[in-house]
């Protein structure tokens, strides 16, 4: 292992200069004649008989205190090895902290090596293993770790279960999660409100939602965090409107603990553009412009993709105009702004001005654009942009793919679209399929859409949707024969349609309309409404598509 201490010489001598011990002076000092630097091996070697008496270990401690790199530690590491001092456990945990708190490119598989030399592991150094995992590149070994914790029958602590819990989160390891939310009830850590967060985090990425509100509800103590944990469960699960109903109710807390912050107007802004919820979005606005928060420019981000989706353009636009230290993600959802409300050309000319500013695009920014052009029907812009991003060294991906399918299909361009998904790297996704069956479905192109349907069963990725959009396909060729026909395959198939919704909010208050309900309090004046809306379209020369019936 000496070979070790050969790969910083000059750092060595600086670390044996503050150290002075003679057995790890005589190891370097070998290393420092491999270089030929005599001058200071005489200078390490005088330090070395004024300082002989200071402990073996105490200055290889203070070494360790003093690495930042992998390298720097792999001295020390071989010099404990060869005088025996790696027996010592404080030397052991010191190895494993030093590397896991202060070397800022952690290599993991240096610290298992550590790990395995050593014989007998404390509860301490597996929680530096776990923590190390957890927050590394293999989230899963953090769960081996814990593991082999059990099974050793070493006790893990509260530390151990949420960098643990922490790694299942990452790879969505929701029966691990469990088992080791059965280990937080055995050992007695559901007070721990930290723990218990991180466990409604799981719970929440999993997809269960209700579990996460549960663990809430049961928290003896709660604070901002586990508020906005909850709020960010409710996002992920797609219960928007309970998201905007939290952040209302801690608006009305005396407790200043679980008052909402920086981090829960960022949530509820997402739930309001997600929503249209332009009132609460203001709510927002208004509150952190008096908790001093509306400086952020992450705020400013989320206030202007806000106002663009709940269909206040003028707003995004004077907000971004104000907006000071433009970042790429403020250009992005300006960009995105524009597209969403047909404003492709004005999007293109963002997206110009955003490289004059000195912000180099990144993988959104071009999906933004590619959108932009999209929604304009720029076919030319669209593929110039494509081809460009190369020149940004950003490989395309499946999203930009999708975008410029979704060009080319509006523009009629299917056969160049089906070309484009049949020459991706990447496989095709149902997503991408099916923005091509819509284009099918619009230029009546029955072959096309009859081969996008196989590609999504082979995929067994088709839905109702799917059936319905091709039996439009043949229903405005005039096909009805191919449309009897679709009909008997999805009877066949038990293969039904998800009845269409849609909610609005006026004066505070969301409503909902679901295909074929009429159990809305005001349904006759809502019909009333929307029959005296046909006439009028009528009148003006509109007639409703068979395709559509």
């Amino acid at each position: 292992m000496d070979h070790l201490a050969f790969l910083y010489p000059t750092f060595s001598i600086g670390l044996l200069k503050q150290s002075h011990h003679p057995i790890l002076l005589s190891t370097i000092t070998f290393a420092t004649l491999s270089f030929s630097q005599k001058k200071e091996c005489h200078v390490q070697h005088s330090y070395g008989r004024k300082y002989n008496h200071v402990n073996l270990q105490e200055n290889c401690l203070s070494i360790l205190k003093n690495c930042r790199l992998l390298p720097q530690v792999l001295q020390v590491h071989a010099h404990a090895l060869r005088t025996s001092l790696f027996q010592l456990p404080i030397i052991q945990i010191s190895l494993l902290s030093i590397a896991t708190r202060k070397m800022k490119d952690i290599d993991m598989n240096y610290l298992s090596l550590v790990f395995k030399q050593i014989d007998k592991p404390t509860n301490s150094m597996y929680n530096l293993m776990i923590r190390g995992y957890a927050n590394g590149n293999v989230p899963g070994k953090a769960i081996f770790f814990y593991r082999q914790m059990r099974r050793r029958e070493v006790h893990p602590d509260a530390f151990a279960s949420s960098f643990v819990l922490k790694s299942c989160s990452r790879i969505s390891a929701l029966f691990e999660g469990q088992q080791i939310h059965a280990g937080i009830v055995k050992d007695g850590y559901e007070p721990d409100g930290l723990l218990m967060t991180t466990l409604m985090d799981l719970y929440g990425r999993c997809r269960l939602g209700d579990d996460a509100h549960q663990l809430f509800d049961e928290m003896p103590n709660r604070d901002v965090v586990s508020w906005n944990v909850l709020i960010s469960c409710f996002l992920q699960n797609k219960c928007t409107r309970d998201a905007l109903g939290l952040f209302l109710r801690m608006m009305s807390f005396d407790d200043v603990s679980q008052r909402p912050d920086h981090v829960t107007c960022l949530l509820t802004l997402s739930a309001c553009a997600n929503l249209g919820a332009l009132d609460v979005g203001e709510s927002v606005r208004r509150y952190a412009e008096d908790c001093g928060f509306d400086d952020a420019l992450n705020i400013k981000n989320s206030l202007i993709d806000m106002y663009a989706k709940c269909g206040c353009l003028d707003k995004a636009l004077e907000l971004f105009d104000k907006t000071i230290g433009r970042n790429v993600v403020t250009w992005t959802t300006m960009i995105s702004a524009l597209a969403m409300h047909g404003q492709g050309r004005l999007a293109i000319e963002a997206f110009q001005a955003m490289g004059r500013s000195g912000i180099q695009p990144d993988v959104q920014t071009f999906t933004a654009v590619l959108s932009a052009c999209s929604h304009a029907g720029l076919v030319d812009a669209g593929r110039k942009y494509f081809d460009m991003m190369v020149d940004f060294g950003i490989k395309p991906t499946i999203h930009h793919y999708g975008c410029m399918v979704d060009l080319l299909g509006r523009a009629g361009l299917l056969e160049d679209a089906y070309g484009m998904i049949m020459s991706m790297d990447a496989e095709p996704d149902q997503m991408i399929w099916r923005t091509l069956l819509g284009a099918c479905r619009i230029h009546g192109n029955v072959s096309l859409g009859q081969q996008v349907i196989t590609h999504l069963i082979n995929m067994k990725a088709y839905q109702a949707g799917d059936y319905v959009l091709l039996s439009n396909i043949h229903a405005a060729r005039g096909n009805w024969d191919g449309v009897a026909q679709l009909r008997r395959v999805m009877k066949d198939e038990a293969i039904m349609t998800t009845p269409g919704c849609s909610t609005i909010q006026l004066n505070g208050k969301f409503h909902d309309f679901v295909v074929d309900d009429d159990s809305h309090i005001q349904t006759k004046e809502i019909f009333a409404v929307l029959d005296e809306l046909q006439m009028h379209l009528k009148s003006a020369g509109y007639v409703a598509s068979s395709a559509a019936k």
